[in-house]
């Protein structure tokens, strides 16, 4: 009985989802805004992501409040943003952000029924490319594990060293490496083009230059700007 509850708890969840009213630009604005305040309150706290870790990251990606119950029947309903250092080799300071999506994945019943926030750390430029243009399988077309924490943590651990991705998440206040085997990022091509303009990919917001961060994403750029402003080799 109590495995049903669970079930049709999932199912009507995404019940909801599925007929909840079309995203507007407003949702990606407000998506933005959240990724900013995810990450600042993250970097906030002493044992978080260790700074030798993100000095070399090339990438992040900021997922709030992910729901358990999507997953339960398979849907999806985790809804982020993906932001780079500018330049050719990923060198420079913080870029315009592209949103992005995590679908499916085995890790539904780990994460508990409330939301969770997720932190992706991109370490390498293999996958980038890839994911920008087609849908990632974490665990199979990447390599990913769950982060090691602690300010003081290297970045030359073993699995910082093995992994093209690490991953955490945060729930009831609790931060943790967390793996992400199994499910899928993509790039979240309607949401993109809601926010800067029908027909932009988020290629193009990652390697142009020219794209300016919109005002509701300039937080979450600072922030990890003031936290990280130069990759170290």
């Amino acid at each position: 009985m109590k495995r049903w509850s669970v079930v049709l708890a999932g199912v009507l969840a995404f019940s909801t989802l599925a007929f909840a009213k079309p995203a507007s630009e407003k949702d990606e604005k407000n998506r933005l805004e959240n990724a900013g305040k995810v990450m600042q309150e993250i970097l906030d706290v002493p044992d978080d992501i260790p700074q030798d870790l993100m000095d070399k990251a090339r990438c992040v990606i900021v997922l709030p409040s992910v729901l358990k119950a999507a997953f339960v029947v398979g849907g999806s309903y985790g809804r982020g943003v993906l932001v780079c250092r500018r330049g050719k080799d990923f060198t420079g300071p913080w870029g315009a952000p592209a949103m992005m999506a995590l679908e499916g994945g085995s890790f539904g019943f780990q994460i508990g029924g409330e939301a969770t926030d997720f932190v992706i750390l991109i370490m390498n430029d293999r996958g980038i490319s890839s994911m920008l243009h087609s849908k990632v399988k974490l665990g199979g077309d990447a390599s990913i594990a769950a982060g090691p924490k602690g300010r003081t943590a290297s970045a030359d651990s073993d699995v910082a060293m093995r992994s093209e991705m690490l991953s955490y998440s945060r729930a009831r206040g609790v931060f943790a490496g967390v793996s992400l085997e199994g499910s899928t990022l993509r790039a979240d091509g309607d949401a993109n083009g809601r926010l800067y303009g029908k027909g932009v990919t988020a290629a193009q917001i990652i390697e142009e230059s020219k794209i300016e961060t919109p005002e509701e994403g300039r937080a979450l750029d600072s922030t990890l700007q003031k936290f990280s402003p130069h990759l170290k080799p």
